[in-house]
């Protein structure tokens, strides 16, 4: 109904005054119809295929054997030994990942139906090469993690792609799969990082902690990469080492982070990450991960993606959100903001 007829109607029925109310009523489900309308609409493409409200990304870091030989962080805070002295608690509490940590995270993903991405260290390709093929088996994902602990972000372009080169030939050598996700040890890589994932012919990389939901970053004009954004809050190593939380404390974080996303998600496209590291899956950890999962699979629409599966879909989908490398990363000079701004390259 349009603003003049509603206005007419009001009149006649007896006033202006009654007419002012009669209006605003009006008006208000006018809009309310739209928005219903508008919603409807949405719905009907959707934000996700398949009917997805909202897809639970999980990583599973594989980690063991790639922490420095000297030194490397763990929860043995006292009587730690000099500089060039092995620590023989510590490396056993790394290699738990392997004896203990995956095998139960396979076993849990299997009985609930869970597909994860596995962000592995060279290293520990290397050293386990039976715990990666087994992820690989599970019908898990397998991605690139670096080669060790090196710090990248010092590293040259050439360095840091011969690393990333020997990272995935090991992977590849081992599992018969080729990663093409990347996530950076700690997240940090060098500034040169995306212009050499995208020559080694990378589709996606985690190292962002800016959306809650799937971009993709052009590089120029003609190249592009996707963000499948990693998470520093919902992740098993800042809460039992960072902030010593309890496992019902990250529980309960997990629960209200989702229930936020998930509430979200019936307007906007979201998704939801979770990170857990091969040593923290812990019987205690793991119980309460168990706990999580089987709440949010009650809830319809939830799936759990691989990265892989979300960097397809939204390398594809027109409705992606899209941004130059150069407001990605405004306080880096010289990088590509789009045609006619600023040059393009580190």
């Amino acid at each position: 109904m349009r603003r003049r007829e509603i206005l007419q109607s009001g009149l006649a029925a007896g006033g202006a005054a009654a007419g002012l109310s009669i209006n605003r009523n009006a008006m208000a489900q006018l809009v309310e119809t739209n928005q219903k309308t508008l919603q409807a609409k949405t719905n009907l493409k959707g934000f996700w295929p398949d009917g997805i409200r909202m897809p639970i990304s999980i990583s599973l870091m594989f980690e063991s054997g790639a922490q420095p030989r000297f030194g490397a962080p763990s929860p043995l805070v006292r009587w730690v030994p000099p500089d060039g002295i092995y620590d023989l608690p510590t490396i056993t509490w790394y290699r738990y990942g392997v004896t203990e940590g995956i095998p139960r995270a396979l076993e849990m993903f299997d009985r609930l139906k869970v597909s994860v991405t596995s962000h592995m260290a060279g290293e520990a390709v290397k050293n386990y090469p039976d715990t990666a093929r087994s992820i690989v088996q599970a019908g898990h994902e397998a991605a690139a993690h670096g080669w060790d602990w090196s710090t990248m972000s010092t590293m040259t372009e050439e360095q840091e792609k011969a690393s990333i080169s020997k990272n995935v030939k090991i992977i590849k050598e081992v599992t018969g799969k080729r990663a093409i996700g990347f996530n950076a040890p700690g997240l940090r890589a060098s500034k040169h990082i995306l212009f050499n994932l995208v020559a080694l012919g990378f589709k996606y990389h985690i190292d962002d902690l800016s959306r809650d939901e799937p971009f993709v970053v052009q590089i120029d004009k003609e190249s592009e990469i996707a963000v499948v954004p990693y998470t520093i809050n919902l992740n098993d190593i800042f809460a039992y080492e960072g902030r010593y939380y309890s496992s019902s404390q990250l529980r309960d974080e997990m629960k209200s982070s989702f229930d936020q996303l998930y509430e979200e998600a019936g307007s906007r496209r979201r998704m939801m990450s979770i990170a857990i590291h091969d040593r923290l899956m812990r019987p205690e950890h793991a119980r309460t991960m168990e706990e999580f999962l089987r709440y949010v699979q009650q809830k319809q629409g939830v799936s759990f993606m691989k990265k892989t599966d979300i960097a397809d879909y939204i390398l594809k989908d027109e409705n992606t959100i899209r941004e130059p490398i150069g407001i990605v990363y405004p306080t880096i000079p010289g990088l590509y903001r789009g045609e006619g701004a600023a040059q393009s390259g580190p």
